[in-house]
Protein backbone atom coordinates (compact mmCIF):
# COMPACT_ATOMS: atom_id res chain seq x y z
CA UNK A 1 0.00 0.00 0.00
CA UNK A 2 0.95 3.61 -0.57
CA UNK A 3 0.41 7.20 0.30
CA UNK A 4 -0.36 10.17 -1.81
CA UNK A 5 0.38 13.92 -1.04
CA UNK A 6 -0.84 16.90 -2.90
CA UNK A 7 -1.40 20.36 -1.56
CA UNK A 8 -3.60 22.92 -3.55
CA UNK A 9 -3.34 26.73 -3.28
CA UNK A 10 -7.02 28.15 -4.23
CA UNK A 11 -7.70 31.50 -4.39
CA UNK A 12 -10.94 31.18 -1.90
CA UNK A 13 -12.14 31.32 1.30
CA UNK A 14 -11.57 28.17 3.62
CA UNK A 15 -15.92 28.09 4.05
CA UNK A 16 -16.30 28.12 -0.12
CA UNK A 17 -13.39 25.51 -0.46
CA UNK A 18 -15.43 23.09 2.73
CA UNK A 19 -18.87 23.98 0.40
CA UNK A 20 -16.65 22.30 -2.44
CA UNK A 21 -15.76 19.22 -0.60
CA UNK A 22 -19.25 18.44 0.90
CA UNK A 23 -22.24 19.84 -0.90
CA UNK A 24 -23.76 17.52 -3.59
CA UNK A 25 -24.72 20.82 -5.56
CA UNK A 26 -21.33 22.30 -5.80
CA UNK A 27 -19.48 18.85 -6.03
CA UNK A 28 -21.98 18.19 -9.27
CA UNK A 29 -20.74 21.68 -10.82
CA UNK A 30 -16.75 21.05 -10.51
CA UNK A 31 -17.39 17.64 -12.10
CA UNK A 32 -17.83 15.00 -8.84
CA UNK A 33 -21.69 14.08 -9.75
CA UNK A 34 -23.81 12.79 -9.17
CA UNK A 35 -22.82 13.06 -5.22
CA UNK A 36 -24.11 12.12 -2.05
CA UNK A 37 -22.26 14.36 0.71
CA UNK A 38 -22.54 16.07 4.04
CA UNK A 39 -20.63 16.93 6.95
CA UNK A 40 -21.75 14.51 9.16
CA UNK A 41 -19.45 11.88 11.01
CA UNK A 42 -21.32 8.10 9.54
CA UNK A 43 -22.04 9.63 6.40
CA UNK A 44 -21.93 6.98 3.35
CA UNK A 45 -20.73 9.25 0.33
CA UNK A 46 -20.74 8.48 -3.15
CA UNK A 47 -19.25 10.66 -6.14
CA UNK A 48 -19.42 10.35 -9.50
CA UNK A 49 -22.47 8.36 -9.13
CA UNK A 50 -21.14 5.86 -6.98
CA UNK A 51 -17.59 5.12 -8.50
CA UNK A 52 -15.88 6.15 -5.22
CA UNK A 53 -17.69 5.67 -2.32
CA UNK A 54 -17.18 5.34 1.69
CA UNK A 55 -18.08 6.90 5.01
CA UNK A 56 -17.09 9.97 7.11
CA UNK A 57 -15.04 9.64 9.93
CA UNK A 58 -14.11 12.59 11.16
CA UNK A 59 -15.58 16.28 10.37
CA UNK A 60 -14.02 19.98 11.43
CA UNK A 61 -16.27 21.85 9.32
CA UNK A 62 -14.44 24.49 7.48
CA UNK A 63 -10.54 22.85 8.37
CA UNK A 64 -10.63 19.11 8.13
CA UNK A 65 -12.46 16.30 6.87
CA UNK A 66 -11.28 12.32 7.42
CA UNK A 67 -12.83 9.67 5.24
CA UNK A 68 -12.59 6.10 4.17
CA UNK A 69 -12.32 5.71 0.68
CA UNK A 70 -13.30 3.14 -1.97
CA UNK A 71 -12.59 2.76 -5.90
CA UNK A 72 -12.91 -0.37 -7.58
CA UNK A 73 -12.82 -3.75 -6.11
CA UNK A 74 -10.36 -2.49 -3.15
CA UNK A 75 -10.58 -5.36 -0.14
CA UNK A 76 -10.35 -2.45 2.63
CA UNK A 77 -10.74 1.35 1.74
CA UNK A 78 -7.63 4.28 1.71
CA UNK A 79 -7.71 6.85 4.62
CA UNK A 80 -8.22 10.19 3.21
CA UNK A 81 -7.52 13.38 5.24
CA UNK A 82 -8.54 17.09 3.57
CA UNK A 83 -7.06 19.57 5.77
CA UNK A 84 -7.72 23.48 5.10
CA UNK A 85 -5.83 26.30 6.28
CA UNK A 86 -6.11 30.21 5.77
CA UNK A 87 -3.64 31.95 3.94
CA UNK A 88 -3.17 35.73 3.44
CA UNK A 89 -4.40 35.01 -0.78
CA UNK A 90 -7.22 32.26 0.15
CA UNK A 91 -6.66 28.89 1.58
CA UNK A 92 -4.21 26.24 0.84
CA UNK A 93 -5.94 22.68 0.91
CA UNK A 94 -3.53 19.36 2.36
CA UNK A 95 -4.36 15.72 0.76
CA UNK A 96 -3.17 13.05 2.27
CA UNK A 97 -4.10 9.66 1.25
CA UNK A 98 -2.70 5.96 2.78
CA UNK A 99 -2.92 2.56 1.60
CA UNK A 100 -3.70 3.44 -2.09
CA UNK A 101 -3.58 -0.17 -3.54
CA UNK A 102 0.14 -0.08 -5.21
CA UNK A 103 -1.53 -1.00 -8.82
CA UNK A 104 -3.25 2.18 -8.85
CA UNK A 105 -1.29 5.20 -7.11
CA UNK A 106 -0.09 6.52 -9.82
CA UNK A 107 -3.81 6.87 -11.56
CA UNK A 108 -4.99 7.79 -7.82
CA UNK A 109 -2.48 10.66 -7.46
CA UNK A 110 -3.12 11.97 -11.35
CA UNK A 111 -6.74 11.58 -10.94
CA UNK A 112 -7.09 13.79 -7.63
CA UNK A 113 -5.41 16.24 -10.28
CA UNK A 114 -7.51 15.82 -13.06
CA UNK A 115 -10.94 15.00 -11.77
CA UNK A 116 -11.36 16.15 -8.81
CA UNK A 117 -9.13 19.39 -7.11
CA UNK A 118 -7.84 20.69 -10.03
CA UNK A 119 -11.39 20.84 -11.04
CA UNK A 120 -12.85 22.19 -7.82
CA UNK A 121 -9.89 24.62 -7.70
CA UNK A 122 -10.59 25.80 -11.07
CA UNK A 123 -14.69 26.08 -10.57
CA UNK A 124 -13.97 28.11 -6.91
CA UNK A 125 -11.28 30.52 -9.02
CA UNK A 126 -13.41 31.15 -11.91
Amino acid sequence: MKTIKQSYHIHSTPKKVWQALIKPAIIEKWGGGPAKMDDKVGTKFQLWGGDVWGENIEVLANKKLVQEWYGGKWSKPSLLTFTLEPEKTGTRLDLFQTDVPENEVQDIAEGWKAYYLGPLKTYLES
